[in-house]
């Protein structure tokens, strides 16, 4: 857990950050990296045992690396720190962090993600443009300068 301390604590400094971006109950997101020409970001994810992430699709692939904690695929994979995992694009799944610590997952998504509803409807989609506007807001909500995650 010492090198993911380290990890946040120098991605929290790169976003001009003290604290995580909440994004729900038990869920919080730190931006790292936003991909040129919109084409997807790079995040920490954090997520607190017991969340759960609905039913989504990804319009392109995701590479996830467990920094801690563990995650229970919807397939019965159990994820653990120091796994990675590959979902290629059109990849529908959901997974949710299960143990007695919080989730930590490095994430590179390209394209957007899909939260489904009945039958694969898309009940939201979250794009780049999404996730840079969401960490501008709360740069703007804590009264400091976003940087330049470009």
């Amino acid at each position: 857990m010492e090198l993911a301390n380290l990890v946040v604590a120098a991605a929290l400094r790169r976003a001009a950050l003290d604290a995580w971006i909440p994004e729900g109950e038990g869920k919080w997101s730190l931006p790292l990296q936003f991909l040129p020409d919109n084409s997807g970001w790079v995040e920490l994810m954090r997520l607190k045992p017991g969340v759960r992430l609905g039913l989504h699709r990804h319009t392109g692939e995701v590479h996830a690396l467990n920094l801690a904690g563990e995650r229970r695929l919807n397939d019965g994979r159990v994820v653990r720190a120091g796994d990675y995992v590959y979902e290629p694009t059109g990849n529908v799944d959901w997974w949710e962090a299960i143990g007695s610590e919080d989730l930590l997952v490095h994430v590179v998504v390209k394209g957007s993600v899909e939260y489904l509803g009945a039958h694969h409807s898309v009940l939201q989609r979250i794009t780049t443009a999404d996730r840079i506007a969401d960490y501008r807001r709360h740069c703007e909500s804590l009264g400091v300068q976003p940087s330049e995650l470009g």
